[in-house]
């Protein structure tokens, strides 16, 4: 399933939308901030009863380029890990707890329904994720053909996704542990140019991959929101294998880190660093490829991909902040062939807004240039958010 970007749009929705509750509404809750007086949805978070219906903005070009989402989500608060080291008190902040489902429609008759819940197990120190969808995908995928050269394939894949992911924190220091797990069942459709159609049959699968890997983290920033220091490091090794009931035999690893350093009160740098690599023959959509703002999903694949990432965060207010960003990937199908891959490049910037002040949580839209289109983003959160 693809990644989503949520919508500056909510930021008036909120302002008249209502909770949906099980019992009569017994307490208003301000949507002002009582420090400054601004809008801020911190409250509501907390102390709402229920799930509150979020509409989202779709923004990725290879989905259409613009499309609604409706996202019912309860975001709550967990208590921090309190704990004595060499006789003084660690306290060490725990993400938030987030439910929610997800209905998606893109301008290309894309659709997605789903379900997760993202959390923590406070007293066992075990983080968790656990998330089910259908998606019916239009997606365009590029291929070369020594008789054609390279060619933009579209497909219809029809995706049941099923993720469990768990990690667990080692003795008292800020890394984790764990495993994952995918089920994805997929049937793929060829939709596109007939001149290439009797390659492209080759293409139209219906398979089932069952992949378990083990995971290996660290992450120590101050939130998961909009982190102002700190960095999450993560690595997974993962496996699809007859045995565990798959229809494909390979091997993918996945690896990226996203640091951030606050230069002075106002500004805030990130580098995000990711990469991932495939061994075996993966189906075509489980191809590594590069993943930045304002290059379309898919667009670049190979066996192996790795990207880099520059973002500078100028907060000029209290509630609004400026970007700027840039960064530069490659994708490739052997490491040999790394020098002469050509590097693709893009760059942009944006504005957020701090739309939660007790989570640091920051909404807002990003306009960024690839190689080929000019795209925007809108962004709940950090636009990093593996």
């Amino acid at each position: 399933m693809t990644k989503i970007k949520s919508g500056l749009i909510l930021l008036l929705f909120m302002q008249w939308c209502q909770p949906v509750r099980a019992q009569p509404v017994k307490q208003k809750f301000s949507i002002k901030d009582s420090s400054d007086h601004a809008f801020d949805f911190s409250d509501w978070i907390i102390n709402a009863n229920g799930f509150v219906p979020i509409p989202y903005i779709i923004t990725e070009p290879a989905l259409g380029g613009f499309g609604g989402a409706l996202l019912p989500v309860f975001i709550k608060k967990n208590p921090p890990y309190y704990d004595s080291v060499k006789g003084k008190l660690k306290i060490t902040p725990v993400a938030p707890n987030i439910t929610g489902g997800i209905g998606v429609y893109t301008l290309n008759d894309t659709w997605v329904l789903a379900a997760f819940r993202s959390g923590t197990l406070v007293k066992q120190r075990i983080k968790y994720t656990v998330g089910a969808a259908y998606a019916d995908v239009n997606m365009s995928f590029y291929k070369t053909f020594e008789q054609f050269g390279e060619k933009k394939l579209a497909f219809n894949i029809k995706a049941l996704p099923v993720l469990l992911q768990a990690s667990k924190r080692i003795s008292k220091s800020n890394w984790y542990a764990g495993f994952k797990y995918l089920f994805l069942k997929a049937d793929t459709k060829y939709v596109g140019d007939t001149s290439v159609l009797n390659l492209a049959k080759s293409m139209e699968l219906s398979k089932i991959i069952s992949q378990m890997g083990l995971l290996v983290e660290l992450d120590n920033r101050d939130n998961i929101f909009t982190p102002f220091k700190g960095m999450k490091v993560h690595t997974d090794v993962n496996r699809a294998d007859k045995f565990l009931g798959s229809d494909y035999e390979f091997w993918r690893i996945n690896y990226y880190m996203y640091a951030y350093q606050m230069i002075i009160p106002s500004i805030t740098a990130g580098f995000r660093l990711d990469g991932q690599q495939s061994f075996g023959e993966p189906p075509f959509y489980m191809l590594p490829y590069v993943d930045m703002r304002g290059i379309p999903i898919y667009r670049y694949q190979g066996n192996a991909d790795i990207l880099s990432e520059l973002e500078f965060r100028w907060d000029f207010t209290r509630r609004w902040s400026a970007m700027l960003f840039g960064g530069a990937g490659k994708a490739f199908d052997e490491w040999s062939e790394f020098g002469n891959t050509n590097w693709i490049t893009s760059y942009g910037t944006g504005f957020r807004y701090l739309l939660a002040r007790k989570f640091k949580l920051r909404v807002g839209v990003d306009v960024a240039h690839g190689p080929d289109t000019w795209a925007y983003y809108i962004v709940f959160g950090s636009n990093w958010s593996k």
